[in-house]
């Protein structure tokens, strides 16, 4: 079992930037995926982004490709979001969530979610 965190969420203006971490714990040595997803209201939930736990390679979402970055902190288990120029539109539940070597493209771990506001 792995239990992720996240933290960082808060209310900005349209403009600002926010970095929310996702702590990772208990069987993370078996972790090969870490991504982050956004439930906006009234609307479906989406990837975000996901990064590869040893290698480091990420994909993002077209339509947040040079605003959003994702990283990593091995030594930490904890995973990163950077994000930049904020709009209102990115106002959504985050959710940081993991796969393990085993999970076969399943996002098998989530964590609480925390709350982005952006406002106008």
């Amino acid at each position: 079992q792995v239990q992720l965190v996240e933290s960082g969420g808060g209310l900005v203006q349209a403009g600002a930037s926010l970095r929310l971490s996702c702590a990772a714990s208990g069987r993370t040595s078996s972790t090969f995926l870490m991504g982050w997803f956004r439930h906006p209201p009234g609307k479906e939930r989406d990837l975000v982004a996901f990064i590869s736990w040893s290698g480091g390679s990420t994909y993002y979402a077209d339509s947040l490709k040079g605003r959003f970055t994702i990283s990593r902190d091995n030594a930490k288990d904890t995973v990163y979001l950077q994000m930049n120029s904020l709009k209102p539109e990115d106002t959504a539940v985050y959710y940081c969530a993991s796969q393990d070597l085993g999970s076969r493209g399943k996002w098998e771990y989530w964590g609480q979610g925390t709350q982005v506001t952006v406002s106008s």
